[in-house]
């Protein structure tokens, strides 16, 4: 990160701010798709967590850590978007696929509703953890830093994401669908 370009954006350069956001922008909208798991609401969450970037950028102490912070107002925004699509609506959106095209496929799709289903279980908290460990591939230590808590809460989070997800996945009881051919062999 270019401790200058914060420096200069703290001060107010606009230009400066844009130059900084510009090669993260799409790490923070991948966080914060897969944490929210709805585009719509994760480009909404990385709106307002730009804007309150901006607003912020002046109280940032670190430079070097800009973008460490940057994460964390991305997770805090995605918790403001669940809380408000919570308000609006009780409803869970499932992704509908239309890559049904061999029988392998199937399988791929029927493994990966599973693990959405199992992550939608998982509290913002834990989503939050584990998209940083393993989508971003952060150590643990460092998604404490990220997120403002100690490391043993995130390993705590994560361990029992890990398991609920687990739980999700031993529970489900649903067989791969199957296509009509074979159904009627």
């Amino acid at each position: 990160m270019d401790t200058d370009l914060v420096v200069r954006a703290q001060r107010g350069d606009e230009q400066a701010f844009t130059r900084l956001l510009a090669p993260i922008y799409d790490r923070l909208h991948q966080l914060a798709y897969r944490i929210l798991r709805d585009r719509s609401l994760a480009e909404e969450a990385v709106q307002h967590a730009a804007l309150r970037m901006w607003q912020g950028l002046p109280k940032l102490r670190d430079p070097d850590r800009f973008e460490a912070w940057s994460y964390r107002l991305v997770v805090n925004a995605c918790h403001s978007e669940a809380r408000r699509r919570k308000r609006r609506s009780h409803e869970v959106q499932v992704p509908i696929t239309h890559e049904l095209a061999v029988r392998d496929e199937f399988g791929r799709v029927h493994d990966r509703d599973q693990l959405e289903r199992g992550f939608a279980r998982l509290s913002m908290d834990q989503r939050a953890v584990v998209v940083l460990h393993h989508y971003f591939d952060m150590a643990v230590d460092d998604v404490a830093e990220v997120l403002g808590i100690r490391p043993g809460t995130a390993r705590s989070r994560l361990h029992r994401a890990i398991t609920q997800m687990r739980k999700a996945l031993d529970d489900e009881t649903v067989e791969p669908l199957q296509r009509p051919q074979e159904a009627s062999r």
